[in-house]
Protein backbone atom coordinates (compact mmCIF):
# COMPACT_ATOMS: atom_id res chain seq x y z
CA UNK A 1 0.00 0.00 0.00
CA UNK A 2 2.97 2.29 0.57
CA UNK A 3 3.82 2.17 -3.15
CA UNK A 4 0.29 3.22 -4.07
CA UNK A 5 0.62 6.12 -1.63
CA UNK A 6 3.94 7.06 -3.21
CA UNK A 7 2.43 7.05 -6.74
CA UNK A 8 -0.45 9.29 -5.64
CA UNK A 9 1.93 11.63 -3.78
CA UNK A 10 4.24 12.00 -6.79
CA UNK A 11 1.21 12.65 -9.03
CA UNK A 12 -0.08 15.31 -6.65
CA UNK A 13 3.31 17.02 -6.34
CA UNK A 14 3.75 16.87 -10.12
CA UNK A 15 0.40 18.53 -10.77
CA UNK A 16 1.16 21.21 -8.18
CA UNK A 17 4.51 21.83 -9.86
CA UNK A 18 2.89 22.32 -13.27
CA UNK A 19 0.27 24.73 -11.94
CA UNK A 20 2.14 26.64 -9.23
CA UNK A 21 5.74 26.71 -10.49
CA UNK A 22 5.52 26.19 -14.27
CA UNK A 23 2.43 28.43 -14.41
CA UNK A 24 0.07 26.15 -16.35
CA UNK A 25 -3.54 27.05 -15.61
CA UNK A 26 -5.47 23.79 -14.97
CA UNK A 27 -8.65 23.24 -16.97
CA UNK A 28 -11.90 21.90 -15.53
CA UNK A 29 -11.06 18.29 -16.37
CA UNK A 30 -7.65 18.74 -14.73
CA UNK A 31 -9.43 19.84 -11.55
CA UNK A 32 -11.67 16.77 -11.64
CA UNK A 33 -8.61 14.52 -12.00
CA UNK A 34 -6.96 16.34 -9.10
CA UNK A 35 -9.97 15.72 -6.88
CA UNK A 36 -9.74 11.98 -7.46
CA UNK A 37 -5.94 11.85 -7.09
CA UNK A 38 -5.43 14.23 -4.17
CA UNK A 39 -7.99 12.44 -2.01
CA UNK A 40 -6.06 9.20 -2.49
CA UNK A 41 -2.89 10.77 -1.08
CA UNK A 42 -4.56 11.23 2.30
CA UNK A 43 -6.51 7.97 2.27
CA UNK A 44 -3.50 5.87 1.21
CA UNK A 45 -1.13 7.75 3.51
CA UNK A 46 -3.28 7.10 6.56
CA UNK A 47 -4.07 3.54 5.48
CA UNK A 48 -0.36 2.80 4.99
CA UNK A 49 0.46 4.20 8.40
CA UNK A 50 -2.32 2.21 10.10
CA UNK A 51 -1.92 -0.85 7.85
CA UNK A 52 -5.63 -0.63 7.03
CA UNK A 53 -6.57 -2.83 4.05
CA UNK A 54 -10.26 -1.95 4.13
CA UNK A 55 -9.78 1.19 2.03
CA UNK A 56 -9.12 -0.70 -1.21
CA UNK A 57 -12.70 -0.54 -2.58
CA UNK A 58 -12.59 3.25 -2.21
CA UNK A 59 -9.18 3.46 -3.86
CA UNK A 60 -10.33 1.32 -6.79
CA UNK A 61 -13.41 3.50 -7.26
CA UNK A 62 -11.50 6.79 -7.06
CA UNK A 63 -8.82 5.50 -9.43
CA UNK A 64 -11.30 4.07 -11.95
CA UNK A 65 -13.27 7.32 -12.15
CA UNK A 66 -10.07 9.36 -12.35
CA UNK A 67 -8.75 7.05 -15.07
CA UNK A 68 -11.92 7.50 -17.14
CA UNK A 69 -11.71 11.29 -16.85
CA UNK A 70 -7.99 11.29 -17.73
CA UNK A 71 -8.49 9.04 -20.78
CA UNK A 72 -11.39 11.23 -21.96
CA UNK A 73 -9.21 14.32 -21.49
CA UNK A 74 -6.30 12.74 -23.37
CA UNK A 75 -8.54 11.81 -26.31
CA UNK A 76 -9.87 15.38 -26.37
CA UNK A 77 -6.34 16.74 -26.53
CA UNK A 78 -5.44 14.41 -29.39
CA UNK A 79 -8.56 15.37 -31.35
CA UNK A 80 -8.35 19.09 -30.43
CA UNK A 81 -12.08 19.19 -29.64
CA UNK A 82 -13.26 21.24 -26.66
CA UNK A 83 -15.23 19.52 -23.93
CA UNK A 84 -18.69 20.47 -22.79
CA UNK A 85 -17.23 20.66 -19.27
CA UNK A 86 -14.73 23.36 -20.20
CA UNK A 87 -17.29 25.39 -22.11
CA UNK A 88 -19.47 25.65 -19.00
CA UNK A 89 -16.81 27.53 -17.06
CA UNK A 90 -15.59 30.67 -18.79
CA UNK A 91 -12.46 31.23 -16.69
CA UNK A 92 -11.02 27.74 -17.20
CA UNK A 93 -8.18 26.93 -19.57
CA UNK A 94 -9.19 25.03 -22.69
CA UNK A 95 -9.31 21.29 -22.04
CA UNK A 96 -8.03 20.57 -25.54
CA UNK A 97 -4.94 22.77 -25.10
CA UNK A 98 -1.73 20.79 -24.66
CA UNK A 99 0.60 22.55 -22.22
CA UNK A 100 3.16 19.77 -22.05
CA UNK A 101 4.13 17.30 -24.77
CA UNK A 102 7.01 14.85 -24.55
CA UNK A 103 8.06 12.24 -27.12
CA UNK A 104 5.14 13.29 -29.31
CA UNK A 105 2.40 11.69 -27.23
CA UNK A 106 2.95 12.12 -23.46
CA UNK A 107 0.71 14.85 -22.04
CA UNK A 108 -0.37 15.74 -18.52
CA UNK A 109 -3.67 13.79 -18.81
CA UNK A 110 -1.72 10.73 -20.03
CA UNK A 111 0.57 11.01 -17.00
CA UNK A 112 -2.52 11.20 -14.76
CA UNK A 113 -4.08 8.19 -16.49
CA UNK A 114 -0.82 6.27 -16.01
CA UNK A 115 -0.80 7.10 -12.29
CA UNK A 116 -4.44 6.03 -11.82
CA UNK A 117 -3.79 2.80 -13.72
CA UNK A 118 -0.61 2.10 -11.76
CA UNK A 119 -2.48 2.53 -8.47
CA UNK A 120 -5.13 0.05 -9.64
CA UNK A 121 -2.49 -2.46 -10.81
CA UNK A 122 -0.49 -2.17 -7.58
CA UNK A 123 -3.68 -2.77 -5.61
CA UNK A 124 -4.56 -5.85 -7.66
CA UNK A 125 -1.03 -7.24 -7.35
CA UNK A 126 -1.07 -6.52 -3.62
CA UNK A 127 -4.36 -8.39 -3.29
CA UNK A 128 -2.89 -11.51 -4.91
CA UNK A 129 -0.09 -11.78 -2.36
Amino acid sequence: MFWMFLVSLVAMLGSLYYSEIAGYNPCTLCWYQRIFMYSQVFILGLASFRKDKKVMPYIYLLSAIGLLIAVYHYIMQLSQVDSVFCELVGYSASCSETFFLSMGYITIPLMAASAFLLIILLGVLRGRN
